[in-house]
């Protein structure tokens, strides 16, 4: 195949393939492991994450060499795919992975060995951030959502895997007690809802929420603006009362006396 016709070759940024950069202390190993398959199979490299096929024999050694157009190809194409490892993980992954004359499996391995080192340990300790999950802790529903469904992937990528019961049941008894009357609907379902569908519910009912107590605090600043309105007419009606009684006390009296003189 001519080098200037293979798939690979025309991309020119893989951050547009893949838009986010992979980090040790960030937890999407697996998405980003995910994403990175999916790319390479689309574009017809998947073969290179994993170890190079043996030549075979020949009887002329210039048919093995960089010369070849096979295996120039092949060279240019590795080389790619290592290009795109390196520019999808952080600056910090870079330095304790690369190492001089690397190939593209030989990156992906290193990377895979990196994350995966003592996972019965990391198993443990996402486990119990899994169980103790709680949207308090969270800025939103989404966010809340978003790191329940991303430690589930990593225990799924540790060998531990969350089924769909397991996280949405994890995901309801975290809710505060604002979200009570939405929860005790999604765990009366039976069978329970996928996560998708949860999701969808919990968003929804947070987005109005929102509208409700932004419609009360409407309410309450017109009451007050209301209030406030009304407020000096209260209180020139009030002066005018003084006004009038004051009045009355200057005057003389009319009394027996008065009118005996």
């Amino acid at each position: 195949m001519d080098p200037k016709l293979h798939p690979a070759m025309t991309i020119t940024n893989i951050c547009n393939f893949i838009p986010m950069v992979l980090e040790k202390e960030l937890p999407h190993f697996t998405t980003w492991l995910e994403l990175f398959q999916i790319h390479c199979r689309a574009y017809e490299v998947i073969q290179h994450l994993s170890p190079k096929p043996a030549e075979p024999a020949s009887s002329s050694s210039s048919e093995t060499t960089d010369a070849d157009p096979k295996t120039a190809l092949w060279s240019r194409l590795d080389a790619l795919v290592l290009q795109w490892i390196y520019g999808t993980i952080s600056t910090d992954l870079l330095h304790i992975i690369c190492v001089p004359g690397q190939s593209a499996f030989e990156a992906w391995t290193a990377l895979q060995k990196e994350f995966n080192d003592n996972s019965h340990t990391r198993a443990i300790f996402l486990g119990q951030e899994f169980a103790n999950l709680n949207f308090a802790n969270f800025s939103s529903m989404s966010a809340y959502l978003r790191h329940a469904k991303q430690l589930a992937d990593q225990l799924q990528g540790l060998g531990s895997p969350i089924d769909n019961r397991m996280l949405v049941l994890q995901v309801l008894t975290g809710l505060t007690e604002q979200f009570d009357g939405i929860s005790t609907v999604l765990q009366n379902r039976d069978p329970l809802p996928d996560f998708s569908e949860v999701r969808s519910r919990l968003t929804n009912e947070e987005a109005k929420k929102k509208r409700q107590s932004a419609a009360a605090v409407q309410l309450s600043a017109t009451a007050l603006a209301a209030v406030a309105a009304s407020q000096p007419s209260t209180d020139a009606a009030a002066s005018n009362r003084n006004r009038s009684r004051g009045r009355g006390r200057g005057r003389p009296r009319n009394n027996n006396n008065n009118r005996n003189r």
